[in-house]
């Protein structure tokens, strides 16, 4: 599915070196290399660079800054990661577009994912909407994947400055080597005095994504949901998830095979389909690491035994090891009806001769998506459900 996020491709000159990076829209600074990735990329020259053998980009993005960083130095090991799998697959397409090699890009949660230390350099553009728990996580988090004589550099927009400076502070031999600004962002560069046998800090397991509780009502179910910065419905549910709690509802009562979720969020319907179903197996597919995360932690409290689950982080579909009898899918509003109606089809071929697929999001975009269902060879709109702007589809096989 990757052709159908593709927007176009961007010319980036730093030093005397160019990259072609491919964008999506769907990812941060489609448009051109951000300010804060140019701003950082620019400071570096004060660091020991021909001494960086390797290097961590945390929060890669499509890759400008550890693609630059390795276009710079063909002979520098770099890792890219990131919890997109978006962002991933584009990083991945850029190595190959500029024909970097001794590049590893993979989905990573922060460092949880990181699969090797010893990094001469660590830099990262700090997502400004992560939460102050997270960001402060990600600028201590560097320590234990440092060399001892390893730097880490940063940029964050000008309102995050504040708690930057205080993490720094916090940590007794942290020094700041650099601290320069703009009207938009400032870099912060920072290494530490002591050496240190300190395991990184997990942060899905510590709890440090959790955000509150919430009590859920389906039907006759009274279920409990904890939900996670940095996803949306952490505090009430959508009209478009109300939506799909009716059409569940609507279901014939028969059992479930293979219940397959695709962009389960926190996990809200994941778990409700699972309390009123009881599918023998769940495969939960997302691009967003945390959703997955989030969702498989709520299945299990909720009693789901973990061997019925298969999590995968990816843009399109895995191949399946039995076709699905129930596909829920809530639609994301910025991928638009293009995006829906590619997914759709792939979905039509995992869908088990009678199953369903209900899906959701605003009116409009599901009015855009029916009728492009009504053009299918395998599948036919069934019920439509609305409420204040918003709309819910369920979708038979033929």
């Amino acid at each position: 599915m990757q052709d159908s996020y593709f927007k176009k491709t961007l010319t980036f000159k730093h030093n005397d070196k160019t990259l072609q990076f491919r964008v999506s829209q769907e990812l941060f600074s489609s448009y051109e290399v951000d300010a804060g990735s140019r701003f950082l990329l620019r400071t570096l020259d004060q660091l020991p660079m021909a001494d960086m053998r390797r290097v961590l980009d945390v929060g890669c993005g499509y890759g400008p800054l550890g693609l630059t960083l390795a276009r710079l130095d063909k002979h520098c090991t770099v890792h890219l990661v990131d919890r997109d799998a978006l962002a991933v697959n584009f990083a991945q397409q850029n190595a190959e577009l500029n024909n970097l090699h001794n590049i590893s890009i993979y989905g990573s949660l922060g460092y949880d994912a990181v699969t090797e230390r010893e990094f001469d350099l660590i830099v990262s553009n700090v997502p400004g909407k992560a939460g102050e728990e997270v960001i402060a996580h990600l600028v201590r988090g560097v320590r234990p994947f440092l060399t001892p004589t390893g730097h880490a550099a940063i940029v964050v927009v000008t309102p995050l400055v504040p708690l930057v400076a205080q993490t720094l502070g916090e940590m007794p031999d942290c020094t700041v080597t650099l601290q320069e600004s703009t009207a938009n962002h400032a870099v912060f560069h920072y290494h530490f005095t002591a050496s240190t046998n300190d395991e990184p800090q997990p942060a899905f397991a510590s709890g440090l994504f959790w955000r509150d509780e919430l009590a859920v009502e389906y039907k006759k179910l009274k279920f409990g949901m904890q939900t996670a910065v940095g996803l949306p419905e952490f505090d009430s549910l959508s009209f478009a998830t109300r939506l799909l709690f009716n059409l569940l509802n609507d279901l014939p009562d028969q059992p479930i095979e293979h219940l397959l979720v695709v962009n389960p969020g926190q996990g809200h319907t994941a778990v409700a389909a699972w309390l009123s179903l009881h599918p023998q197996q769940i495969t939960l597919v997302d691009r967003d690491l945390l959703a997955l995360q989030a969702t498989l932690t709520n299945l299990q409290q909720n009693g789901c035994p973990a061997e019925r689950i298969h999590s995968h982080h990816q843009i399109g579909l895995p191949p399946l090891a039995a076709p699905a009898n129930l596909i829920l899918h809530p639609l994301r509003d910025s991928e638009g009806p293009k995006l829906a109606a590619a997914r759709l089809n792939l979905l039509a071929e995992q869908l088990a001769p009678g199953g369903t697929i209900l899906i959701a999001a605003n009116s409009h975009l599901i009015s855009q998506v029916e009728q492009q269902v009504k053009k299918s060879n395998l599948l036919k709109p069934h019920k439509r459900k609305k409420r204040k702007g918003f709309s819910a589809l369920s979708i038979l096989r033929k």
